[in-house]
């Protein structure tokens, strides 16, 4: 049975379908912020493999066909922000400079961090993206000369993280404006955190969409200066 399973290209897609399915309908049952479909889907799978003692390589060889569709899904997220245009247009300096601090932020605590913790360049480089989408920071990864499979790990933990507390953390610091909530959230957690500001409201979910583009835009820019401090 395991030998059938395996030797379809099929595989790495069903079993990581099937998985996320069951994170959506444990989210939908318990209603609980931590019940997030992606990190479950993630458990899951990992239980799967090692249950089954199935290599990883046997599963990427066909989940990595689900990667050629994080392009045109991060594109769509421009839908949204074309219906909330004229906001960006009302408030471009602010905007822009939010988006701006929480890019900062992001590449001076890595810098902080790889400092007290000892890593090495290559290390430091593969985490430098953490906070942006992975179709772009797998490229900045690979030019940078990091670990793109580490780094994939460390967006997709940034994003499940920022889905789970988003809400909360924006409870806790009493932001209540939707632009800013929506700045915040797709600055630190990219499209998964979009995802989340997309059920708060049709604002948040724009403001967030657009901070993934430039959020994106910025990272780009600033990597290529942060990598030269380690």
């Amino acid at each position: 049975m395991k030998e059938i399973l395996t030797q379809s290209v099929f595989f790495g897609i069903a079993i990581s379908l099937l998985c996320y399915e069951c994170g959506m309908w444990v989210k939908k049952r318990t209603n609980l912020a931590i019940a997030n479909p992606l990190l479950i889907a993630v458990l899951l799978i990992v239980a799967f493999l090692l249950l089954f003692d199935i290599d990883y390589e046997v599963y990427e060889n066909g989940a990595k066909y689900i990667s050629f569709f994080l392009t045109p899904a991060t594109v769509s997220l421009a839908v949204p922000l074309y219906r909330k245009l004229s906001l960006l247009r009302r408030y471009p300096k602010a905007i822009l400079g939010g988006i701006g601090a929480g890019v900062l932020t992001a590449m001076v605590s890595i810098f902080m961090m790889s400092i007290v913790f000892g890593l090495s360049h290559e290390q430091y480089v593969t985490l430098l993206p953490k906070s942006i989408t992975t179709a772009i920071g797998m490229g900045i990864s690979d030019k940078m000369g990091g670990i793109v499979t580490i780094t994939v790990v460390a967006i997709s933990i940034t994003g499940i993280m920022g889905n789970i507390i988003a809400e909360a953390l924006c409870r806790i610091f009493k932001i209540e404006e939707p632009v800013s909530r929506g700045l915040a959230i797709g600055t630190g957690s990219h499209a998964m955190g979009t995802a989340k500001a997309m059920e708060m409201g049709e604002i948040e979910g724009a403001m967030s969409s657009l901070s993934i583009v430039v959020a994106g835009i910025m990272t780009v820019v600033s990597v290529s200066v942060f990598a030269n401090f380690i």
